[in-house]
């Protein structure tokens, strides 16, 4: 259930960067000055609203900056991965008793989103870790595993979540790494693949299968610490788009993991994989809603302000029409990953509702950006507006934690079995 303790679980650090919406000080990315949008109001809890409003001014003062030479450069700056641990943003949900701010997923979500609007790079590298890797620990980890990790991917380690592999992507229970049994130890051989967060992680969640005879009922969790003998982290990606984010492939070699070290239960970690990404796609429905936000951002007082014909742009009711179908699709975007949010929150089942977020927030994020693009004419085409970034990292939200072919045959599933056919 949704506790609504008004920013009593809210961290002092979170709470130092509180401040009154910001006005947008120029169309240039970099010299921005972003804020949050007004939110429905019976949407938020008032320790969501105020976390909310703190990663805002986060990502104004200390992301937007660099946004434009970290993607040029592929690489995260040290300082804002560090940045986030100490304003409380990377332990939002994790309890209290574990260094966290015990708050709601849906303060997680604002969090991905008010990033997303800034860096999308920077958005998705949190919200692996805090809906996918958190979650996992707290969800399904012993006492001990949560005592020892918790803490630390509250405070200073970042996560990584390693299922993927070159022959097993939208069918993930194909991965052919492995985990042998010697002792009161596993032996993990295999290739991960497409792994986020890989160049800065300091602990892995691998899935390996210690049966393979009992096809994906021997998937198993394991947790494997960065240093870790064998684990070999390889060359970064080269993407189209969020382009700081780091995405490495993973080689293990008879990495030793002690069974204490299993996450949950030894032939679980299929159940857990499914669970856990049916909350990270909500995740991704936010981090494309703060993507379409970010670019809309970017483009009206451009319109606004430029004038041809004798006319601003924004005046031309061809130009209103697009924006206002724009600012429409991204409101049902939005409302549809709060609502995701608020079933899991409450309990409820929400795997379609998850599904249809991800599938809408992801379409509208490309072609808002797409349209953004078009409507800045010469200057959307280029580096300096920040729009063509937003249009660039759009595309991975329909690939990643799920196709959109993916989540529409859920979707499709999950209707067919409400009406019994």
């Amino acid at each position: 259930m949704i506790r609504a303790r008004a920013g009593a679980r809210l961290t002092a650090r979170a709470r130092r960067h509180l401040a009154p919406p910001l006005a947008r000080l120029s169309t240039h990315a970099e010299d921005a000055e972003y804020v949050a949008a007004p939110q429905p109001v019976s949407a938020l809890l008032e320790e969501e609203e105020m976390m909310r409003e703190a990663a805002a001014r986060f990502a104004a003062s200390e992301v937007a900056p660099h946004v434009r030479s970290m993607d040029e450069a592929g690489v995260m700056r040290p300082e804002i991965v560090a940045g986030l641990f100490e304003h409380g943003f990377m332990g939002v949900e994790v309890d209290e008793a574990y260094g966290g701010a015990g708050s709601t997923f849906t303060s997680t979500l604002l969090v991905v989103e008010e990033l997303a609007r800034v860096d999308p790079a920077v958005s998705v590298m949190l919200d692996i870790h805090s809906t996918v890797v958190n979650n996992t620990f707290s969800m399904w980890g012993s006492a001990d595993l949560k005592e020892r990790w918790l803490p630390r991917l509250s405070t200073d380690t970042l996560g990584a979540f390693c299922l993927s592999e070159t022959s097993s992507g939208s069918d993930a229970f194909a991965l052919r790494t492995t985990a042998r049994r010697d002792g009161d130890d596993y032996l993990l051989n295999g290739e991960k693949m497409w792994i986020s967060n890989s160049a800065e992680a300091g602990v892995f969640v691998v899935f390996a299968n210690a049966d393979p005879s009992a096809g994906h009922r021997g998937i198993t969790a394991f947790v494997v610490p960065r240093g870790a003998a064998g684990l070999e982290i390889g060359k970064k990606e080269d993407k189209l788009g969020i382009r700081a984010s780091s995405t490495c492939p993973l080689r293990l070699t008879d990495v030793r993991v002690p069974a204490a070290d299993v996450l949950g239960e030894v032939g679980q970690g299929y159940k857990y994989a499914i669970n856990i990404l049916n909350e990270g796609r909500i995740g991704i429905g936010a981090q494309m809603v703060g993507l379409a936000r970010g670019a809309l951002d970017g483009t009206l007082p451009y319109l606004h302000e430029r004038e041809q014909f004798g006319t601003r742009i924004a005046d031309f009711q061809g130009v209103q029409h697009q924006v206002a179908q724009a600012a429409t699709e991204l409101e049902a975007a939005r409302l549809l990953v709060y609502n995701a949010a608020r079933l899991k929150e409450s309990g409820r089942p929400f795997i379609k509702e998850a599904a249809m977020a991800k599938l809408y927030a992801s379409q509208t994020a490309e072609r808002v950006a797409s349209k953004c693009v078009e409507l800045l004419g010469g200057v959307g085409f280029t580096k300096d507006f920040g729009v063509e970034k937003f249009y660039r990292d759009a595309k991975i939200g329909q690939i990643y934690e799920g196709t959109s072919n993916i989540q529409l045959n859920t979707i499709a599933k999950m209707i067919s079995a409400d009406y019994g056919r």
